[in-house]
């Protein structure tokens, strides 16, 4: 289980290695990247920035994880989450999971996407061409998140 709050950038590909490097009991890595777009809604995004508590954010997000893998027979797990200013087209969060059959792995997978987005204390605000623009919660991210059960 691996959980990293951080302001840079992270490479997709060499976190995916890592995670099954070396373990050839891995028949399934499901991973999702998240991405800053340039529109939200009828609102052009110049950028986004994102914010945090931190010490609470580590721990939410290790609690979703160990929720992941109490759920579902993982290898190893992944969440990284960046904070500060971005660009469209810039990565936001990097979610994965491993398991030894592509299914636990998937839904591992979405699972961890959907809890983080509801479940993790981070605060967005996004740059317009009328100023800046908290994101509220959104109900399509709760709803993703009430069906997998309990909190």
């Amino acid at each position: 289980m691996v959980v990293r709050v951080q302001q840079g950038d992270f490479d997709v590909g060499a976190e995916l290695a890592a995670m099954s490097d070396g373990d050839h009991g891995i028949g399934g890595l499901c991973s999702f990247v998240g991405l800053v777009r340039d529109m939200a809604g009828d609102d052009k995004i110049g950028a986004m920035t994102l914010e945090h508590y931190p010490g609470m954010t580590e721990k939410a997000l290790t609690d979703i994880e160990a929720e992941a893998h109490a759920r579902w027979s993982l290898a190893s797990s992944l969440i990284i989450h960046r904070y500060g200013r971005m660009e469209p087209g810039e990565r936001i969060v990097l979610v994965a999971a491993a398991s030894a059959h592509r299914e636990a792995a998937f839904e591992a997978c979405h699972f961890l996407i959907d809890w983080l987005k509801t479940k993790a204390p981070f605060w967005k605000l996004e740059d317009t061409p009328d100023g800046g623009k908290w994101v509220d919660a959104r109900d399509s991210d709760d709803a993703a998140a009430a069906r997998w059960g309990k909190d």
